[in-house]
């Protein structure tokens, strides 16, 4: 069946805005060939100023035009979503989920008697920036051709991982999905204590980012675990060691493992 968009994402958020920047700036896929849906007026009409795209409020619409759907909801409101547009889905049609704890079956169940080729992946914020990472999983019903096309599609935007569990879909969530945010939470701290003692917000802003840009490039082409490279930034006596001795002693370490551990739990609270 000819379709006139290659692509459909249901639901116009930030992560789907990351994700069509990657295909458009990678030239994946060219502006004609994806339409973006959303209820909200205001984001239909940033998505079209921002990418020359097709925008519409008919998921119908969208769907029946489209090949690939890419289901960008939040995942309270996925079956709601998904009654709506049932009966348009097509035995070619390849739902691609980025819903945060949302199994491939509980996906597959929303369109019975139907065997729906389904892949989930859990993506991050830094596609805005082709720097981001993704975990996928193919549904029981997805085929091989399915899942290149997803692992292209969020390549365009960073890295991705296949995953042969789904079960660490929900650790791909806790370290990678939610990640960035605990990233900029450390830095709104690096920053403050700057500003502390006595840097502007500026001058403490672009030291915490340079630094932490810096710190993740040499882990990358470097091939040095954190331990190791940490151990060559401190020196007896010195300051490095007395920030991370104060760390130490406030078990900054497991508090942090806590709360990856409570994003784990409640991705998997999520899918029940």
């Amino acid at each position: 069946m000819h379709t006139q968009y290659e692509i459909a994402v249901i639901g116009s958020g930030n992560a789907a805005e990351g994700i069509v920047h990657g295909l458009l700036r990678r030239m994946i896929l060219l502006d004609d060939r994806i339409i973006a849906t959303d209820p909200n007026p205001e984001r239909r009409e940033a998505f079209a100023k921002r990418f020359n795209i097709t925008t519409t409020d008919d998921n119908r619409v969208a769907i029946r035009e489209s090949y690939i759907v890419l289901l960008a909801v939040k995942p309270q409101q996925y079956r709601n979503v998904c009654a709506s547009f049932a009966d348009e889905i097509r035995d070619d049609h390849v739902i691609v989920s980025i819903m945060a704890g949302v199994s491939t079956a509980n996906i597959e169940a929303q369109f019975p008697g139907k065997k729906t080729r389904v892949v989930r992946v859990m993506p991050n914020l830094a596609m805005h920036v082709g720097e981001g990472m993704a975990g996928i999983f193919a549904g029981q019903y997805a085929n091989e051709a399915d899942l290149l096309r997803a692992q292209r599609i969020f390549e365009a935007g960073g890295r991705a991982v296949v995953l042969d569990d789904e079960s660490l879909m929900d650790a791909i969530t806790a370290v990678s999905g939610t990640g960035p945010a605990y990233f900029y939470y450390f830095c709104e701290a690096i920053i403050s204590a700057g500003e502390k003692a006595g840097l502007t917000r500026q001058q403490a802003t672009l030291l915490a980012t340079q630094t932490c840009l810096g710190a993740a490039r040499m882990m990358i082409e470097s091939s040095e675990t954190p331990d190791v490279l940490r151990k060559k930034v401190m020196s007896p006596g010195g300051t490095t060691e007395a920030a991370v001795e104060s760390m130490l002693q406030d078990k900054v370490k497991e508090h942090v493992e806590a709360a990856v551990l409570a994003a784990w739990k409640r991705s998997q609270e999520l899918g029940r």
